[in-house]
């Protein structure tokens, strides 16, 4: 995603755009949020968020997250329901996001090996855009590459996918 070599779409108006929930999840994460609201006051604490966080993701967030979470969508008293579905909506377009970037690896790992050679990229390129110049995937290839050792590994292929995506 580097803009030396042409992968910067931000330029050209790209953006994550978060997902609609679906009326079910709409139900999970008020039914959640009623559940988790003690005393019925209509909004989450931050150890409440924590609690809810954990029923709907599986994990409990670290002090920092709720605290970005209770800055970014809260209020001085806390989460209401709607700014607990927005907050949450967000969370769950960017794990759709880790497991289209997982998803995406694998299918470059067409050999299971838990990395990525430059013959795999210009393989899965090819199939895809085949204008696109060798030279050009072999330079991308070595921008990822960031040890040369002549393997992306998936926590370089993850980080280059989210390359300035945090700021959206």
């Amino acid at each position: 995603m580097s803009s030396r070599t042409g992968f910067d779409l931000g330029q050209y108006g790209y953006r994550t755009m978060p997902k609609d929930l679906t009326k079910e999840e709409k139900r999970l994460l008020s039914s959640v949020f009623h559940e988790v609201d003690n005393g019925g006051k209509g909004f989450l604490n931050r150890e409440d968020l924590k609690i809810a966080v954990a029923e709907i993701f599986g994990y409990k967030p670290s002090k920092l997250e709720a605290d970005h979470l209770m800055e970014s969508y809260g209020d001085s008293t806390g989460l209401t329901l709607p700014m607990f579905l927005a907050a949450m909506t967000e969370k769950m377009s960017k794990a759709d996001l880790d497991g289209e970037i997982r998803h995406t690896f694998m299918a470059f790992d067409s050999q299971c090996r838990g990395f990525l050679t430059a013959e795999d990229l210009e393989k899965a390129v090819s199939s895809v855009a085949p204008h696109i110049p060798h030279h050009s995937i072999q330079s991308t290839f070595r921008e990822l590459d960031r040890d040369g050792d002549g393997r992306v590994s998936y926590k370089d292929f993850d980080s280059m996918m989210k390359y300035n995506t945090e700021q959206l």
